[in-house]
């Protein structure tokens, strides 16, 4: 079972500023505290094929995570796809930002969800859960880089 998730929120920003945060993987624990620790892998700054190492924290289990950058659209989509092999991935998530005003920006982020082999029976209780955080998660969002 596979499925999708998205949130959105408007940070009192500029589209570039927002961007910027939102590119660099690294800010993530910032805004989602299931994310323990994470780290940039490759070189250089972030760009497509950029890959980040994270262990996070899912109904009580701690995993590792391996990401890469898809696409970067400067100043309005951020892609990423989840390389790891865990028992539910995002297998396509991303930022779509859309400048309202000079100083602010609407943010939405999306994750699409899947199960893999024992994966695909709790694939639908992770999907439900982030749809109910989704909106939540986008307050956290605006939260992290209004603090930046």
């Amino acid at each position: 079972m596979a499925g999708r998730f998205e949130g959105s929120a408007v940070v009192d920003r500029p589209i570039a500023e927002v961007f910027a945060f939102l590119a660099n993987g690294e800010n993530d624990p910032k805004f989602s505290p299931r994310v323990q620790e994470i780290r940039k892998t490759t070189e250089g700054p972030p760009s497509v094929g950029t890959r980040y190492e994270s262990k996070v924290k899912d109904a009580g289990m701690t995993t590792k995570r391996e990401f890469e950058l898809t696409q970067l659209e400067e100043p309005s989509r951020i892609r990423w796809a989840e390389r790891s092999k865990n028992l539910v991935t995002a297998s396509e998530g991303g930022y779509d930002l859309e400048p309202l005003g000079a100083d602010k920006t609407k943010v939405t982020v999306f994750n699409v969800l899947e199960g893999h082999g024992f994966g695909k029976l709790i694939a639908g209780f992770a999907l439900r859960g982030a749809r109910k955080d989704a909106d939540a998660f986008a307050a956290r969002i605006k939260a992290a880089i209004e603090a930046s």
